[in-house]
């Protein structure tokens, strides 16, 4: 069995010619012509003393000592006058031993050379017993399961081209029974079997290794599909992109050869860069790529003439072949780049365009150092895969974006869509370096000459309230453990009189650290304490108190935090609420022109906007650019208050906001900070903006106590008379729309420090 089969099998293999002797001994006593019973009588005759070949064998040494005798039998099926045609033998039932040959199949396993072994193409072991059980399923069962799974042979040539042959094969001389003691599954069984071809556990069990006999010969006949399984080869190849690990199908240029049956082939391939106007080659297959024929081109024509042809091959995209270097016009093989050519000996190529929606997409190139290696013909079988090729750059293309989209994120954090175009321009060429395997070090990231914008809705009070609620919490919980303690005499009262202690110092003279000393005392002492007494003999009372105790302690920091987190909720409610409304709002800033946004949260929400020349240099900028975005950045604001007015109602802790805009003429220069992984103003003199911008929270009107920002009334502060004039004209805009009332007020800002002059407008909301 061993020598038949080079996997497991569920049936013992015998070689037999009986059903086909059979058919014999009905044409010697059935057939009317005389000349073919006596030869089918003579055949018989010389076959009787080999009942080896009738009973069946498995040595496969008697093919070879019966070579003649078989070829003979079997001569009425492998016709003589098509021997040098068909590619055809006698085989053993699935098995990769064959025998009795045509002549045209001796003359390709010939070229195949002395070691060559034929070998059943992309079949493993399970499914090849799946496959043989599915063989019996068929013969004994009758079922009507014919397998389109395809058969291959791969054998190559005298020149070394792999040609894929398809199988056929013909069955009907073999017979397939079950051995003695086999147990024969029921039509249920075998219908559960169909519903799980992958189940080899389940079709071993019930055909167990070599429990049934197949008995015979097959015929099998070659057909020669190498164009087809090639064509199918390249699909795969050029669709299975690992977006982890984009690299190279080494076989690739192998696969074109068996299409096109030219032995000595180069392949390449350039990617069109519709904004430079250019070729680039492929980083991924830079080694294995050849570009012979389009640094030809490239060098041949000087910059403009260069970017005129790839225009005019949007109008025609025709591809071209060139059988033979040598008869192209004197003038063409005059020129310094023609050295490439000779210098790659190359005497035959083609060129072929690919388009995308009536645009360059890339060019290939094919070429070979034999001459007429390439025809009309070849270049007609382009048109089968091109489309394929679309595909896969299409798909490389979409790889590409997704993996510099991640370069981003993971180099840069989000970015504003805004500034995105400098950010993948970096990213791209690291990308391309990465594919390569060069280095490539990131280079940083800026916009100078920019005006900025900045604002902010602050939550009022927000840490007077926090703090207050504080106390709240902490002396909830010292009165719950009182009441605990109060039920435990023995030994609490040392925590008893530290928690006076804290409640006394909470109330009258808190100190910076009061906080976080109780919160230690509570980890480190009355919490073990308290869980002690729930794992011994305590009273269900106390138990109760404990468990309904700990329910209420916050697990991150050991503390009761109710009211603090009813703020904190609360204040993320408005955050959200604030943030989304200056993000719907920014999709009409955007469209007056491209600028760069960020917003922070903390206790209120703050935005930066940056907008110049540089952010987008291929747009019109003027002064109207910035006045149109402070008067939108006004009418936001405005239009925040008042939707904060309609949910405040909903917070659990009440909370007001009060807004301020900033007005800065000096240009800035940002510039993205790679270890905070955010933009930041550059420069010392830019960083002056920057203070001014944190100490205009707290400031107050110059000479009182009042804060310049006030619940209600939007606040602007400004450096000159000139801002004053802009914003009085968008503030009387306001005013006609009822949106802001007529009770602006001229303020001075408080001298801050190392900053003196600040003016300031407030006006209420209607």
């Amino acid at each position: 069995m061993a020598n038949l089969y080079k996997k497991d099998a569920p049936f013992q293999v015998y070689i037999s010619f009986k059903k086909y002797l059979d058919v014999l001994e009905h044409i010697r006593y059935n057939d009317r012509l005389e000349y073919r019973a006596s030869y089918a009588k003579s055949l018989i005759e010389r076959t009787k003393n080999f009942r080896e070949l009738r009973d069946g064998f498995q040595d496969t040494s008697l093919l070879e000592k019966h070579e003649d005798l078989i070829g003979l039998v079997l001569a009425d099926l492998f016709p003589t006058g098509l021997t040098n045609n068909e590619i055809k033998a006698a085989s053993i039932p699935l098995s990769d031993i064959t025998f009795n040959y045509t002549e045209r199949f001796k003359s390709i396993l010939k070229d195949a050379g002395k070691d060559f072994e034929m070998e059943l193409r992309n079949i493993d072991d399970d499914e090849f017993y799946v496959f043989c059980c599915c063989l019996i399923v068929q013969s004994y069962f009758k079922r009507d399961i014919r397998s389109t799974l395809p058969f291959y042979y791969d054998i190559p040539n005298r020149q070394g081209i792999m040609k894929h042959y398809k199988i056929t094969v013909n069955a009907d001389f073999t017979e397939v029974y079950p051995t003695e003691g086999t147990k024969i599954p029921s039509d249920d069984v075998l219908d559960i079997l169909l519903e799980n071809l992958d189940d080899i556990k389940l079709w071993k069990k019930h055909f167990p290794y070599e429990s049934w006999i197949l008995k015979g010969f097959t015929i099998i006949s070659l057909v020669d599909c190498t164009s087809e399984v090639a064509l199918s080869d390249l699909k795969s190849s050029m669709i299975s992109i690992d977006p982890g690990n984009l690299s190279p199908d080494e076989n690739l240029i192998e696969i074109f050869k068996s299409y096109f049956d030219v032995p000595e082939l180069n392949f390449g391939l350039m990617l069109f860069n519709t904004k430079d106007q250019r070729l680039e080659k492929l980083p991924i297959y830079e080694n294995l790529f050849t570009h012979h024929i389009l640094d030809f081109w490239i060098n041949a024509f000087d910059e403009e003439t260069r970017k005129s042809t790839f225009s005019n091959i949007n109008y025609n995209s025709k591809p071209f072949v060139i059988s033979n270097v040598e008869n192209l016009d004197q003038e063409i093989q005059s020129l310094p780049s023609f050295k490439i050519l000779k210098n790659n000996h190359i005497k035959s190529f083609m060129v072929i365009p690919i388009m995308k929606d009536n645009e360059l997409l890339a060019i290939m190139e094919f070429t070979s150092p034999v001459k007429n290696s390439f025809n009309g013909l070849k270049l007609k079988k382009m048109e089968f895969f091109t489309d394929m090729i679309l595909f896969s750059l299409n798909r490389f293309s979409f790889e590409k974006n997704y993996q510099i989209e991640a370069i981003i994120q993971r180099e840069y954090t989000t970015i504003h869509d805004s500034v995105m175009w400098k950010f993948r321009n970096e990213a791209e060429k690291y990308f391309n370096a990465s594919l390569g395997k060069k280095i490539y070090t990131l280079k940083q990231i800026s916009f100078k000459n920019l005006t900025p914008l900045f604002g902010f809705s602050d939550i009022r009070a927000s840490s007077e309230k926090r703090f207050y609620l504080m106390l709240e919490d902490l002396n909830q919980q010292i009165d719950s453990l009182h009441k605990i303690f109060s039920l435990i005499t023995s030994d609490a009262e040392q925590y008893i009189l530290a928690l006076e202690v804290f409640e006394n110092e909470l109330n009258n003279e808190i100190k910076a650290d009061s906080e976080q000393r109780f919160q230690r005392l509570l980890r480190d002492e009355i919490h073990p304490f308290l869980q002690a007494k729930l794992e011994i003999r305590t009273s269900s009372e106390v138990k109760a108190k404990i468990k309904d105790y700990f329910a209420q302690v916050y697990p991150q920091n050991d503390l009761f935090y109710f009211n603090r987190k009813s703020l904190d909720d609360s204040i993320t409610l408005v955050n959200r609420k604030v943030a989304d409304l200056l993000d719907e709002d920014q999709v009409e800033a955007q469209l007056i022109f491209p600028h760069y946004y960020e917003r922070f949260k903390s206790d209120g929400v703050e935005h930066n906007l940056y907008t110049g020349q540089n952010i987008a240099p291929d747009l019109p900028y003027t002064s109207k650019v910035v006045q149109k975005l402070r008067y939108w950045q006004l009418k936001t604001i405005c239009n925040i208050e008042h939707e904060f007015q309609n949910f405040k109602k909903d917070l659990s802790i009440p909370l007001d906001i009060a807004s301020l805009i900033f007005v800065y003429n000096e240009k800035i220069d940002i510039r993205f900070r790679m270890d905070e992984k955010r933009f930041d103003v550059d420069g010392a003199f830019n960083s002056y903006y920057e203070i001014i911008k944190k100490r205009l929270d707290k400031a107050h009107v110059k000479g009182s106590e009042e804060r310049i920002t006030c619940p209600g009334k939007i606040t602007v502060v400004y450096f000159g008379m000139e801002n004053q004039r802009e914003y009085l004209e968008y503030i009387s805009k306001l005013q006609k729309r009822n949106i802001l009332k007529n009770d602006i007020e001229f303020l001075k800002v408080e001298d801050l420090q190392g900053i003196t002059g600040l003016l300031a407008l407030r006006v209420s909301l209607a």
